[in-house]
């Protein structure tokens, strides 16, 4: 496999003027409501559009001089080239010695690209094929459970990538559903989320798919195992076999076919992944398969297009258009260079629920890391502290502390323009959409400029003396508003956010794409287990034995 070009000569973004200069311009005293009063043109050269996505980022405490020195801190750190190798397929997870290439997965059918000898587009649309195959097969109904029954609940069991992309998806794009098979997720090993479910589902209608690249992940393995048993419990009355509950109401997907035939499913039902499709940027694969029964193949496909197009709008465009690349280095200069460690996603629209928590882990697991591709400790803040919510719900849960908190925290709040419109049975919704996007520009607004954004309005300014309701703005914040949200403007929406991870991680000099900061304690938990199960003094430290023997007790 191609490794990056001059990988270990990559220039370093450390060492350059451009970092100096930055870290002297983070010095200055920022303040967002001087800079809008200097500059009436400000918010028309802050804002980018690419297809139906609209930035504005003049709510951030930049100037032309502090965006220059981040363009030109990408060259310095070779950017294009980085971007090159990503997008063919050259050894861009270094510590794993593969390719990353998610982007692949949503290339149309006429694309070509060798990696090894091996043109990935050509499997990539073999196993889209193999999706269309069966969730047409589970739409139609023709597929049956072991009574005979068509199927009318999907359970995908998975967790991380194989659960958070399916999830965010599917519900953010429920209304292009146009089918009754209902959808839902399973990604807890405490049981609590399957035990609930299964209390509401009927065995003999239920198809459940297990999505692990391993399938060897205890999580996503518990889970099955317990489905499997739920499943046999009836089977067993209805004198179905073992054998016909495994062929007719589980399929695998997974890189591990060995594992996935040992556990019972059936080859015809095996959907495969490749050692190149990490978890958290998996969803355009084979573990979109959810979403592809829930909206159908023909949405799905237009979700891997609307990916494609922000994939060659990032390859192509200049980084002072570029919306990746310009999200990124805005994410770099708070974290690294303004010390602002803290981030939140704030989506004004209930569709897009899940979006935060699927870029806590995308941004954090991708990003959260102390040491450079070579090995070096790093002695700069890389990833913030990333967490979200519906920014209505936010608004009465965690603002306090974004308008008078002590905390700095960058804001990025996103909201689709249209929605209801061209229904006039739904003026009322119409409003509330209205009404929750008045809100969304009503606190960037009052984020960035504080008491100053309420002097020419209606609403009494509190005054001086009146300290706590005083609100000191500077908080700085991206608006993203989507034109409609369709399946192809949200994945042009998450391909924007997983450039923009690897745009920070470029500069960074780390490498987004493992995630050994996970494994240890998956290992330890291992060995504690089998201490939980044994009597006697177990060998770990005072805390966690006298944990455990506090267990032991009441167990």
């Amino acid at each position: 496999m191609a490794e990056i070009k001059g990988n270990s000569a990559y220039k370093s973004a450390r060492n350059s003027t451009y970092w100096q200069q930055l870290q002297m311009l983070a010095k200055q005293p920022w303040s967002l409501a001087a800079l809008f009063a200097q500059d009436d043109s400000r918010a028309t050269r802050f804002s980018m559009q690419a297809g139906a996505l609209y930035m504005d980022y003049s709510k951030q405490c930049i100037d032309e001089q502090v965006l220059a020195s981040l363009l030109q801190l990408a060259e310095s750190c070779e950017l294009s080239t980085r971007i090159d190798a990503l997008m063919q397929g050259a050894m861009v997870n270094t510590s794993e010695e593969r390719a990353a290439l998610h982007t692949a997965l949503r290339l149309p059918e006429s694309a070509k690209l060798d990696v090894d000898g091996q043109n990935v587009v050509a499997d990539v649309h073999d196993s889209l094929s193999q999706v269309a195959r069966l969730s047409e097969r589970v739409r139609s109904g023709t597929w049956r459970g072991f009574s005979g029954q068509a199927i009318t609940d999907v359970v995908n069991i998975g967790v991380g990538g194989s659960d958070l992309g399916p999830l965010m998806a599917t519900t953010a794009l429920d209304e292009w559903a146009d089918t009754d098979i209902e959808v839902h997720f399973v990604s807890n090993m405490d049981g609590t989320q399957l035990d609930n479910l299964l209390k509401h589902l009927n065995p003999e209608t239920t198809l459940f798919i297990i999505s692990s690249k391993s399938f060897g992940t205890v999580d996503t393995l518990s889970n099955a195992k317990t489905a499997l048993s739920w499943l046999l419990a009836t089977a067993k009355r209805r004198a179905g076999t073992e054998d016909s509950v495994l062929r007719r109401h589980f399929i695998g997907i997974s890189a591990n076919s060995e594992k996935m035939s040992a556990w019972g499913i059936h080859p015809e039902h095996q959907l495969q992944l490749w050692e190149w499709v990490g978890g958290r940027f998996s969803l355009w694969s084979a573990i979109g398969l959810a979403i592809a029964i829930r909206i159908g193949m023909a949405g799905f496909k237009a979700l891997l297009a609307g990916a494609h197009s922000m994939d060659e709008h990032f390859a192509q465009a200049d980084f002072a258009e570029n919306l990746p690349v310009l999200l990124g280095l805005l994410a770099v200069w708070n974290s690294t260079f303004l010390q602002v460690n803290a981030h939140t996603v704030l989506p004004y629209d209930g569709r897009l629920s899940y979006l935060p928590s699927y870029l806590t882990q995308l941004e954090m697991e991708s990003n959260g890391k102390s040491v450079t591709q070579h090995g070096d400790h790093i002695d700069y803040d890389t990833c913030p502290i990333l967490w979200g919510e519906i920014g209505s719900n936010a608004q009465h849960a965690f603002y306090q502390l974004l308008h008078q908190g002590t905390q700095q925290v960058s804001c990025d709040f996103i909201a689709c323009v249209r929605r209801y419109s061209g229904q006039s049975q739904n003026a009322p919704l119409q409003q509330q959409h209205e009404l929750s996007l008045a809100n969304c520009l009503a606190q960037s607004r009052v984020l960035a400029f504080g008491n100053a954004a309420l002097q020419e309005s209606e609403v009494q300014v509190a005054s001086a003396a009146d300290k706590y309701k005083y609100y000191r703005g500077n908080q700085p914040s991206t608006t993203l508003l989507i034109d409609e949200l369709t399946p192809h403007s949200l994945g042009a929406l998450i391909a924007l956010y997983e450039h923009k991870v690897y745009v920070m991680a470029s500069i960074w000099d780390i490498n987004p794409f493992d995630q050994w900061g996970v494994e240890m304690g998956k290992q330890m938990a291992e060995s504690v287990h089998v201490a939980m199960q044994q009597a006697g003094e177990s060998q770990f430290d005072s805390s966690t034995n006298q944990l455990l023997k506090h267990i032991q007790q009441l167990s």
